[in-house]
């Protein structure tokens, strides 16, 4: 049975909420099938709203940049990867804590299909690499706290590993999505990455 949908506070949405996560999913949708169709740089906010039906205004208050429009912005992700973390026992193998962690912010995607050409945009499109690097970047660093402390590494200490850890870990999803991308979406990125893990592991 499908559950409830719920607000972030865990309590039943209201009517209110549902119109906006159904308004959310139009719009996100509509801009996938634009990108994929005619190019992300040669696609436009305002053709996105146009076809969705909603004002430039609407579409930018639910999200706040065109980036933001391939699913999930900087916080969302954040939280999901922290909150997927933090929920890892507190003597888990530190490569089994940031595997359940990305695991979760792969799970955002509604399907397989949309996780494909969101993934084979964000490698095809420069303007976006340049992008998912510097929101990567802000990832890592926002993780760090919580690798050093299940590393026992002091924080503000000059030990690089939870930066070498974390680093790897994003290199290897980097590496698994871009080999799912060539190869047409067969198989899991989640098992791509365990092998590349693996092989970085020796």
């Amino acid at each position: 049975m499908k559950q409830e949908a719920k607000t972030a506070a865990g309590a039943p949405a209201t009517l209110w909420d549902r119109t906006r996560q159904l308004a959310s999913k139009e719009i996100l949708e509509t801009a996938l099938r634009l990108f994929t169709e005619q190019g992300y740089d040669e696609t436009t906010t305002a053709q996105i709203a146009r076809e969705a039906g909603v004002s430039q205004r609407t579409l930018f208050r639910y999200f706040g940049t065109k980036e933001d429009l391939l699913g999930g912005g900087q916080e969302q992700f954040g939280q999901v990867l922290t909150d997927a973390i933090n929920e890892q026992p507190a003597g888990a193998d530190i490569w089994d804590t940031l595997r359940a962690g990305l695991a979760a912010v792969l799970a955002l995607h509604d399907s397989r299909e949309q996780a494909l050409e969101r993934f084979r945009l964000l490698h095809n499109t420069a303007s976006l690499r340049a992008g998912w690097l510097e929101k990567r970047m802000r990832l890592q660093e926002a993780v760090l706290p919580l690798v050093e402390a299940r590393m026992s590494i002091a924080p503000g200490s000059a030990d690089p590993r939870a930066r070498a850890v974390i680093a790897t870990a994003f290199a290897c999803l980097d590496a698994a999505s871009m080999t799912w991308v060539d190869n047409g979406g067969k198989g899991d990125i989640i098992d791509l990455y365990d092998a590349c893990l693996a092989a970085v592991r020796g």
